[in-house]
């Protein structure tokens, strides 16, 4: 890109972003402000898809909950973000798991990748 815009964006990137890929199991813990209170909810799904590079990166995690699918998009860099924790990492052959949404039950179940040390 831009070395001129990379070095503007620089302070705003966050310092530990874990290396997140489709078909992982995250929960993102989000800052959530209701009137003068904030607390912090956490988000479990599936990442069906990354996008987008630099500060503007973002994931789409899925889940589903009471029968209805919920997708949400975060910003790996935003502040409201407070921590991402991998619950799995998922074994896929492509980039965008758009294919789950169609899917139900255990049908959408993902292989786990086994780690070697």
């Amino acid at each position: 890109m831009n070395p001129i815009i990379d070095e503007l964006e620089k302070p705003y990137m966050e310092k530990e972003v874990p290396d997140v890929n489709p078909g992982d199991t995250v929960r993102v813990f989000v800052r959530i402000v209701e009137g003068n209170k904030e607390r912090i909810q956490a988000f479990e799904g599936t990442i069906i898809k990354k996008h987008g590079s630099g500060i503007n990166k973002t994931i789409t995690v899925r889940k589903v909950f009471q029968g209805v699918g919920v997708e949400r998009v975060f910003l790996l860099h935003s502040p409201r973000i407070e921590k991402i924790n991998i619950v799995r990492r998922g074994d896929v052959k492509r980039a965008k798991l758009y294919y789950l949404r169609e899917r139900s039950g255990k049908a959408t179940r993902i292989k786990e990748k086994i780690e070697r040390k």
